[in-house]
């Protein structure tokens, strides 16, 4: 395979408030979007023509992803005006598709090793990996290695392989999409007329990214392949274990306890005597002020967290402005993101640019929509709504 297919055109609804500013595939994880992960797996493999399909806040992705020379590789765009799901955006992509091609989710954590072996996959073929649970992907049913059926979030799984959204095809493939707005409807479709579809099973990183504590799930796992990387300026009575990565321009104050996986951009000031726990990334241009204690938590760029602040299993978007003595709880919880209903263990989900003011406390799994403000002493729990105001 020579050519990558990405469909990045969708919206992400269920992970709002994080993609009302942003598509999902541009949601940031350990200092990158999730979209420049899967052009950098393909780069490693050698597949350099790539062809992103998108649509949702489409200039987001044009302006970090340019035309691909930063990450080796040459990228061109398709836009699909109407996201009316994966069929119709491949379709999209038929007149500058070639022969054969690879086509993979732009929302995806997608590792090199993963897909090491699949761009010698024949077409038409697709990616399968063992999970436990299955009802919330599409569960593969097989023959072997020859597909029989992809049932979508079935209430009682027949097979422990889900569809990864990862395929090989052929421009074979656009004679079969009719009015079907899924490519695994397709596939279904192309089964039933007698066309052979073959799965490969990886045992490589993939992880979907569906809902927002989905986002410290992918920032955990991207973390542990992070290397150290000590930029900035570490100030005396520091002490760094495991693998940290420091930013350029970055200081850290006397006194902080960083135990990796952490990383930390360009730009901040933490400290003094700040505590930051694994599996913790931090943007750029952050203050983190003294006493305060991050933990699992994805902190985005220009943030500011006030001293003595207690942030755990969180994710908290640019541009906000945190008073001190702020208490992010986690705990397990009911989420419920539109009609479902999920028991999760989650802290604080604060969207772009809120204010929040001293000593609130924010319950667990409490989501605080874009650019709320919360006046001090209050305690926070359930879904706020964009633009909320709590006195």
């Amino acid at each position: 395979m020579k050519q990558a297919v990405i469909l990045a055109a969708g919206e992400g609804q269920r992970l709002r408030p994080f993609t009302v500013t942003k598509p999902k595939t541009m949601l940031s994880i350990a200092g990158k979007p999730i979209l420049a992960y899967v052009v950098e797996s393909l780069a490693q493999n050698g597949i350099r023509n790539i062809v992103i399909v998108v649509g949702y806040r489409k200039e987001q992705i044009f302006d970090y992803m340019g035309d691909g020379e930063q990450f080796g590789t040459n990228i061109s765009y398709i836009i699909q005006e109407r996201q009316l799901g994966t069929a119709n955006a491949l379709l999209e992509v038929k007149g500058a598709a070639e022969s054969e091609f690879l086509v993979l989710p732009g929302d995806n954590l997608i590792d090199g090793s993963t897909i090491a072996r699949f761009v010698n996959a024949k077409p038409n073929s697709l990616l399968v990996k063992k999970i436990k649970d299955t009802t919330r992907y599409g569960a593969v049913t097989t023959e072997g290695d020859i597909v029989q059926n992809i049932s979508e979030k079935p209430a009682e799984a027949k097979s422990n392989l889900v569809n990864t959204g990862i395929y090989a095809f052929s421009r074979e493939i656009f004679d079969f999409i009719d009015n079907e707005l899924g490519i695994p409807d397709v596939i279904n479709s192309m089964i039933a007329q007698g066309c052979v579809i073959s799965a490969q099973e990886t045992e490589g990183t993939w992880l979907d990214i569906v809902y927002p504590w989905d986002i410290l799930s992918l920032n955990g796992a991207i973390l542990r392949q992070v290397p150290s990387s000590l930029g900035g300026t570490i100030e005396a009575g520091v002490s760094l274990k495991g693998a940290v990565s420091i930013g350029e321009n970055t200081v850290i104050r006397s006194n902080c306890y960083i135990v990796g996986p952490v990383i930390i951009g360009r730009n901040c000031n933490i400290g003094p005597n700040v505590y930051i726990a694994p599996a913790t990334s931090i943007g750029e241009n952050v203050v983190i002020s003294p006493f305060s204690e991050i933990k699992n938590s994805v902190i985005g760029d220009d943030i500011n967290i006030g001293s003595s602040s207690i942030i755990e299993d969180s994710v908290i978007d640019d541009g906000c402005i945190i008073e001190g003595r702020f208490t992010a709880c986690s705990g397990e919880t009911e989420v419920r993101v539109n009609d479902e209903h999920y028991q999760v263990r989650v802290g604080a989900l604060l969207g772009v640019s809120c204010n929040i003011g001293n000593s609130v406390v924010a319950q667990p799994g409490v989501i605080i929509g874009n650019y709320s403000r919360i006046q001090p002493m209050k305690l926070i729990n359930g879904k706020l709504p964009d633009r909320s105001s709590v006195y």
